[in-house]
């Protein structure tokens, strides 16, 4: 086995990434994340096709006509469901703010959880919860799904193991990107903010299109409506703050040092998500009334508590960053400004809007500047955890000297104004004429006055003015 052979298969164990150099084509082939997105795109793509094909048109099931969503009621519907996907979304978003990877990387790992969240865990948990509800229900008019039972008992279990299977598969593929638990809330989150945009859907579709068959019955605008302010106004949280317990287990897994934690953590964070939305269930299905506000209430605090978890985290990275980074400081191997530039979010966001104005090479040099200095300050708390070998000392060598090398382009600590662009045109200056004075003209003066438009008279020697010579003067004769 060569050297580079024996150095990458070192580097996949400790889950430290390879670095690619030559043809930015093969570097782009040979990056595992360019075939993940792939693989989600297609999978997701065709799961997407299947479930269309499932809900849409009307089914003949036993006992009656199981009622489709119908092709009229997919745009109105889809439109309601984003309402709620587009402002969680966008919170995970700003909350991803210490991943050690560029922001193509961390915007396929987005894309990975919602997609996976938005079409192949529901679509497989729509398999498995009618087969489920077709066995226990006990009654109904041919819709598999109007058994409670099934709701309570089978849904959470199903649905929360097959919205974290997607956690499980990146923390395989790249753990070295689980640096805290702002990891796996954040992409916990976004496979249930999907998979609760696709259930919307569903949801908002099949009231709409009974409302639509019973005329006279309800206005199909107005009942979707009501369905939407009970699922996309009051509880559009449901789904990801599930699955935010499956992200924590997992992400406390991963830093664990302890057999026992790695184990035992990601089995308690499922059990809590599948709790919970069991007990979410069981109460919007057989409570009503001012009950159901009271849980509402207790659901409230529990998304209050959710959100005041992840600002913690947020500040209480910064200060682990700030601290593992002086460290290097104190040996020598970095500068002061870097451990105060990197643990800072608002610093970090003023340098890259200053570097976006100096042009595409400072910015690009302040990018792999910040997210060296982030990779670096986990990695050297990976290897105080003892997480990975000694092929960590051989990536630290790498990150210091890009850290060196990116330093003297990069903007570190911003100052004052960004450096914008002038945009409005300079003004002429109108070119006033000089004073003119009274007097007379030989001495500077402009006696007799100026006349309106002619500007003003000549100054110095040139102001003085002969009269003309007479040719035939001459000095009297005596």
């Amino acid at each position: 086995m060569s050297v580079e052979a024996q150095e990458r298969r070192e580097r996949r164990r400790s889950g430290i990434p390879v670095v690619r150099t030559g043809d930015p084509a093969r570097r782009v082939l040979t990056n595992p994340m360019v075939w993940l997105t792939v693989a989600m795109l297609i999978l997701s793509l065709l799961c997407a096709v299947a479930l269309w094909f499932q809900v849409v048109p009307d089914q003949e099931v036993p006992g009656g006509t199981l009622i489709g969503l119908g092709t009229d009621a997919i745009p109105k519907v889809s439109l309601y469901a984003a309402y709620s996907l587009v402002p969680i979304s966008l919170l995970y978003f700003w909350a991803d703010r210490w991943r050690p990877v560029h922001l193509w990387t961390r915007v396929a790992l987005w894309l990975a959880a919602l997609c996976w969240g938005g079409f192949v865990s529901t679509f497989i948990s729509a398999q498995v919860n009618t087969w489920a509800a077709g066995h226990l229900a006990i009654q109904g008019d041919g819709d598999p799904a109007s058994g409670a039972r099934a709701a309570v008992f089978v849904a959470p279990f199903v649905e929360e193991s097959t919205k974290a299977t997607i956690l499980f598969f990146i923390a395989i593929l790249m753990r070295y990107g689980w640096v805290n638990r702002l990891s796996g809330i954040v992409l916990a989150g976004l496979s249930g903010a999907g998979f609760a945009f696709t259930e919307n859907i569903l949801y908002y579709g099949r009231a709409y299109r009974y409302a639509a068959q019973t005329f006279g019955q309800a206005d199909p605008d107005e009942v979707l409506q009501q369905i939407f302010l009970l699922r996309g106004v009051m509880t559009p949280f449901a789904h990801p703050l599930f699955t935010m317990c499956a992200g924590v287990g997992l992400a406390v897994a991963l830093r664990a040092k302890s057999k026992l934690f790695r184990v035992l953590a990601p089995l308690v964070g499922f059990l809590a998500a599948a709790l919970l939305h069991m007990m979410f269930n069981a109460s919007s299905t057989l409570v009503q009334g001012t009950p159901l506000l009271l849980l509402w209430g207790v659901a409230l605090l529990l998304v209050g508590t959710a959100i005041g978890f992840i600002i913690r985290q947020l500040l209480r990275e910064g200060r682990s960053v700030r601290a593992r980074l002086e460290d290097y400081v104190r040996a020598g191997w970095l500068e002061p400004d870097d451990a105060l530039a990197a643990s800072r979010l608002r610093t970090r966001a003023r340098a890259l809007w200053h570097a976006l104005w100096r042009g595409p090479r400072t910015l690009w040099s302040t990018m792999v500047y910040q997210v060296a200095l982030t990779e670096l300050a986990y990695l050297r708390d990976s290897l105080t955890r003892g997480l990975v070998d000694a092929v960590g000392t051989r990536r630290e060598n790498e990150l210091l000297r890009t850290v060196a090398e990116r330093r003297p382009l990069a903007v570190v600590l911003p100052q004052g104004r960004a450096p914008y662009p002038s945009l409005r045109r300079r003004r002429a200056v109108e070119q006033w004429a000089p004073p003119a004075y009274p007097g007379p003209a030989g001495l500077g003066g402009s006696w007799p006055a100026v006349p309106a438009g002619r500007g003003s008279q000549p100054l110095g020697q040139t102001a003085t003015q002969y009269s003309e010579v007479d040719p035939s003067w001459a000095p009297p004769r005596s």
